[in-house]
């Protein structure tokens, strides 16, 4: 699979590593041009090119949008109608200003994705683990130590489709619910960053 990155910062390198190993293809977007991925993409290697943000929308069979949510407004919408989208954004009002609707709660940051891109199938994963460990805490299925990874979306096959990426970067994958459950683990929250299991990280989820 030809997966797009739209945002190439510290989740979006680590998760594209982790997908190259997996035996996928990247591109890699960012906000500044392909020209400044030139040191990412020799690190990556030759499963790795780079493109605009358009560009890596239009080519990714599915698409990372790992990104400032404050820069969500300049998220490609009409290359990505009908991809499976993978949401990693947090909101951090002093980063992104005040968002009403977050602040009370009556709107996540994944369904304010699922809002900007009406014809996608968005699904919220890897806000909960700090990028390092995307690659440093990955163990083999069985492992009584294999961490496991929340995820939530209103598709089911897309959901189906992420946890598949996660499972063979070495997690096991907790299906959290649709959309607005993805508040029971974004920061700030008892199940942000925790290195769990599954039993213990649907506890943590419900006291958020």
């Amino acid at each position: 699979m030809k997966i797009g990155f739209i945002g190439s910062g510290n989740i979006g390198s680590i998760v594209a590593r982790k997908a190259i190993e997996a035996g996928h293809e990247v591109v890699m977007s960012n906000s500044r041009g392909p020209e400044t991925l030139s040191g990412l993409i020799g690190e990556l290697g030759p499963k790795a090119s780079a493109a605009t943000a358009k560009d890596a929308a239009e080519q990714g069979e599915m698409v990372v949008v790992t990104i400032p949510l404050k820069d969500l407004k300049d998220v490609p919408v009409a290359p990505l109608a009908g991809k499976v989208i993978i949401d990693t954004m947090n909101y951090y009002p002093e980063r992104d200003g005040q968002i009403a609707a977050l602040d009370s709660g009556d709107t996540t940051t994944s369904e304010m994705t699922a809002e900007h891109l009406p014809e996608s199938k968005v699904v919220k994963a890897f806000n909960s683990i700090h990028a390092e460990e995307i690659g440093t805490a990955a163990r083999p299925k069985g492992d009584p130590e294999r961490r496991a990874l929340p995820i939530v979306g209103d598709d089911a096959s897309a959901k189906a489709v992420v946890a598949e990426l996660i499972e063979s970067f070495g997690f096991d994958v907790l299906d959290a619910g649709n959309l607005h459950e993805g508040f029971r683990y974004e920061n700030g929250t008892p199940a942000y960053g925790a290195r769990v299991g599954k039993a213990e990280l649907e506890t943590l989820l419900a006291k958020a």
